[in-house]
């Protein structure tokens, strides 16, 4: 490729982000996508290329960056659409016309594949982050361990074909490294919030115990996200029986999101005995409501094997809410968690001021142990929480400034090398 001219040094970039999920469809990797665009479209111009989601329009009007949308087919049996850009001409005309200096994939599916062949044909850079444990998917859904690895492969051929690929933890990486075939250890690029520690926490408090019918004087216990299997929630409404017979102090676990298995969830708590304990909130829209929620939540419990770098976590820690997870977590890997059930340091050795999570093993019995041993000790979840909002809370402002700078590096070095 040619260097570019004085003038043309002078425009933004041009940024190409794939993906194959996007709004009014929400989920992790969704909202990465959202930020990631709303973030660098204060340096460059940014182009998100995802898929209709056939029978529920949204207004991209309303964003800040430009969408550009393929159709879509619904699947009966996922949650997901399938996008089949070769089928819409029009897309295609639209997408051939873009002139990206860069491309960015955030799936490894459809449009993803597609986001390499544009950046192949175009002789520009294409970077691919890997989020999810896809191999975790397969073996759910074609209970086979041969054919799940398979369609991994596949998966990992189109990060193969990256000239980049960043995970969003060292522990993801490894995985995709040791486990899924990818031939070097992928770069890190951590995940970050918009979320801010709110400015009155009283006032906060009281916003969400108005709000969710809390009690001033509960120990809270908090899960956000979607309500299905694949993120254990399922652990939480067994643990809850250990914790209803046993618990020395009223509490309360405020449920917020909604998702596939919510019925047989709420079937669960009702057979634990911890029903009236239990709030099913909802999916709760209002950011500041939903800081609230952290900030009065003592605890938060998040026991997925799933996720890789969820963003409620991050969240919880800008409000000095520290997380139970379970062994074995990719989602721990950043954390430096603590078993409430061991012997924990004393309160003047300096191991304490390390601590900015916890841990359990992924079962009903010693999970409620380790959440009423912490109910037992509010000062240790204090100091956790105050911790995990110094290790762990980061903005996407800071990240985005690292990730712009990346993305200037690999175009100049693509230029340099003539490709």
């Amino acid at each position: 490729m040619r260097e570019q001219g004085g003038e043309n040094r002078k425009r933004r970039m041009r940024i190409g982000i794939f993906q194959d999920a996007f709004f009014p469809m929400i989920d992790g990797v969704v909202e990465v996508v959202d930020h990631y665009a709303r973030e660098m479209q204060r340096y460059a111009d940014v182009t998100v290329v995802v898929p209709e989601v056939p029978g529920e329009p949204f207004d991209d009007s309303a964003l800040p960056y430009r969408v550009l949308r393929c159709r879509a087919l619904r699947v009966p049996v996922l949650d997901y659409c399938l996008p089949v850009p070769l089928l819409d001409p029009a897309f295609l005309r639209k997408l051939r016309a873009m002139r990206f200096d860069l491309v960015h994939i955030h799936s490894p599916f459809t449009l993803g594949a597609l986001g390499v062949r544009y950046a192949k044909r175009r002789r520009i850079p294409v970077i691919g982050t890997m989020h999810t444990q896809f191999k975790r998917d397969f073996q759910r859904a074609v209970k086979s361990g041969t054919l799940a690895s398979l369609m991994t492969r596949v998966l990992v051929g189109t990060f193969r074909r990256c000239d980049e690929c960043w995970a969003v933890n060292a522990a993801m990486a490894r995985l995709y490294h040791a486990e899924y075939g990818y031939p070097e250890f992928p770069g890190v690029m951590r995940n970050a919030t918009d979320m801010r520690p709110v400015a009155d926490e009283a006032a906060a408090r009281r916003r969400a115990e108005e709000a969710f019918g809390l009690g001033p004087d509960e120990f809270v216990l908090l899960f956000v996200g979607r309500l299905n299997d694949l993120k254990n929630v399922f652990l939480i409404a067994k643990s809850l029986r250990y914790v209803k017979e046993r618990a020395r102090r009223p509490f309360r676990m405020l449920f917020i999101g909604t998702g596939q298995d919510e019925r047989r969830l709420r079937a669960l708590i009702r057979q634990s005995g911890a029903e009236r304990e239990t709030v099913f909130a909802g999916s709760v829209a209002d950011r500041e409501l939903l800081a609230a929620a952290y900030a009065r939540a003592d605890l938060m419990l998040f026991p997925s094997l799933y996720d890789a770098s969820s963003l409620v976590q991050i969240e919880a820690a800008s409000q000095g809410t520290p997380a139970l997870y379970v062994r074995g977590a990719v989602t721990a890997d950043t954390v430096t968690a603590a078993d409430p059930t061991d012997a924990r340091p004393d309160e003047e050795d300096d191991d304490i001021d390390l601590i900015n999570g916890f841990i359990a093993d992924n079962a009903p019995g010693p999970y409620a142990e380790a959440i009423l041993a912490l109910m037992g000790d509010p000062e240790c979840v204090r100091a956790a929480g105050e911790n995990a909002r110094r290790d762990l809370w980061v903005s996407w402002e800071d990240v985005m400034r690292e990730v712009y700078g990346r993305y200037r590096h690999i175009v100049r070095e693509y230029r340099l090398k003539g490709r």
